[in-house]
């Protein structure tokens, strides 16, 4: 008899029968499962089976927390239900007749961004370091001198050497990590329609020559487009049919250009798949969906994609930048947790990498309230865990959740006790709309995407590394209070209230 085969016969029960499961699989904490019907799913007699530390349904997928033992109980279950696993890929295939449209476009969005985010985090990571070593002064280094005379800033203030003004090896360490750093985010369109090729099953080699050809030395760099005369570009930088001409105009960096291009080549070859004849297929299905594709992305989709992008980071930008922006930060702060459990979070990376490109800073106010907003929501858990550390059930739930959300990861803490109880999810929410208004009034800017949660100082640019702990700080205290005090108060606490009677 297996370990967990009373509980996995009983969840099978719960779970509205085998004839109820379209799929299941598993990931590192809880067992998935595509249902036909979620309203037979009894989740209350399912949480308070021994294992279970949870339930919660996102992208479709009704979703059981077990913990670290999932792949044993996944195993008992399978065997007593007779039903065969499947693959994540199957799993979350299976799921989309579950979800909305918009549900839809957002779980696009997330597993197309998700294979390149370790590098866009190494990236940030790098960039940081970069500016400390070449953009701040140390007075400990001594004043910097210019043909040999001390150098004043505009308020006649002593302006100090660099680490990179007096260290050769830092100096050559600095040019050399500019190597990564470029191919990072120069080169972020080759990523991008990578990505979306294998997320859409075609052809992943033809989405990298697709994104070659968005940043290729050929075109013009779209960093140098700004302040590059309309005269020059349709003299220099054009390519010349006669009857027309088309700007040589490079993407580097740009996000929703890459994105449309590698959308177009995959549905392209989609479509001559279905058309073309297996026998000639390796020949003409490529060539007519590379070239098409690289036509429409130069004359068309790339054009379009950098308007819309520059509206969407303009748009954000004016909130981050403007007279109302500690109300943007508050209000944005405050709905990123809910926005986490409708999916809409993903939108945020491509604004991100967006802002990052677009500003004359090269950074985003954005990223640092995300980080924020993982903080708060662990706060909350956490508060709850210290009132419930003697009930063994509801501490084996809270703690993991609370080091995952401080990690970056709150869908534990949200659906396994926060959204589940409310209190501590408002608690979290207040934190963290606090937090926000707190990061955009000191105008905080990350040089890149993350790791969420406490690890998030390391993407801060180094000059506003100070008002960031401070808003860390506010993020930590803020909900961790809140939810003692919504707790003894009696205010939103019906829910917690119910489920212990």
């Amino acid at each position: 008899m297996g370990k967990f085969e009373k509980d996995a016969k009983e969840l099978l029960k719960l779970v509205g029968g085998k004839e109820n499961v379209k799929a299941v699989t598993h990931c590192a904490t809880r067992m998935r499962f595509v249902l036909n019907d979620e309203s037979k799913a009894d989740t209350k007699a399912i949480e308070n089976l021994a294992p279970v530390k949870g339930t919660f349904t996102n992208a479709g997928q009704f979703q059981v927390i077990i913990g670290n033992d999932v792949p044993i109980f996944y195993n008992d279950f399978t065997a007593v239900s007779g039903i065969e696993g499947v693959s994540k890929e199957a799993a979350k295939s299976a799921a989309k007749s579950n979800q909305n449209p918009v549900q839809r476009v957002m779980t696009m969005l997330a597993e197309i961004f998700t294979p390149i985010l370790p590098a866009i985090i190494v990236g940030g990571l790098i960039l940081g370091f970069r500016n400390i070593l070449e953009g701040v002064g140390f007075e400990f280094l001594g004043q910097a001198m210019a043909d040999g005379k001390p150098v004043f800033d505009a308020q006649g203030e002593p302006v100090w050497n660099t680490i990179t003004n007096v260290s050769t090896f830092w100096n050559g360490v600095n040019h050399f990590l500019w190597l990564p750093g470029e191919a990072i985010f120069h080169f972020l369109p080759v990523g991008i329609t990578w990505s979306v090729t294998r997320k859409m099953g075609t052809s992943q080699i033809l989405g990298i020559v697709l994104g070659i050809c968005l940043v290729s030395p050929q075109l013009l760099n779209a960093y140098a487009v700004a302040g590059t005369s309309a005269e020059e570009i349709a003299k220099n930088w054009v390519w010349d049919f006669g009857f027309a001409t088309v700007n040589r105009i490079g993407y580097q960096a740009q996000v929703i250009p890459a994105l449309l291009a590698g959308l177009s080549l995959s549905y392209l070859e989609i479509f001559w798949r279905k058309y073309i004849p297996e026998v000639v297929s390796m020949i003409f299905v490529p060539f007519l969906s590379l070239l098409p594709a690289l036509i429409l992305a130069h004359t068309v989709l790339g054009p379009f994609g950098w308007w819309l992008g520059q509206l969407l980071s303009t748009v954000v930008l004016a909130g981050l930048t403007g007279p109302l922006k500690w109300l943007f930060g508050a209000i944005f702060g405050a709905l990123y947790a809910p926005f986490v459990i409708t999916g809409l979070h993903h939108m945020t990376n491509a604004i991100d990498t967006q802002l990052i490109a677009d500003t004359a800073t090269h950074t985003t106010g954005l990223w640092p309230m995300i980080a924020l907003s993982n903080i708060a929501q662990g706060s909350a858990v956490l508060a709850y865990y210290f009132m419930n550390r003697h009930s063994e059930k509801e501490a084996q739930i809270s703690l993991p959740a609370a080091i995952s959300a401080y990690l970056g990861v709150t869908e534990p803490a949200l659906f396994g006790v926060n959204v589940k109880y409310v209190y501590p999810f408002v608690a979290g929410m207040v934190g963290s709309g606090i937090a926000g208004l707190v990061s955009t009034t000191f105008n905080v800017q990350a040089n890149s995407i993350g790791v969420g949660g406490l690890p998030g100082f390391m993407a801060i640019n180094v000059k506003y590394m100070a008002p960031f702990f401070l808003c860390m700080a506010v993020a930590i205290v803020v909900p961790f209070i809140l939810t003692f005090f919504f707790r003894k108060a009696g205010i939103l606490t019906k829910t917690e209230d119910e489920a212990k009677a």
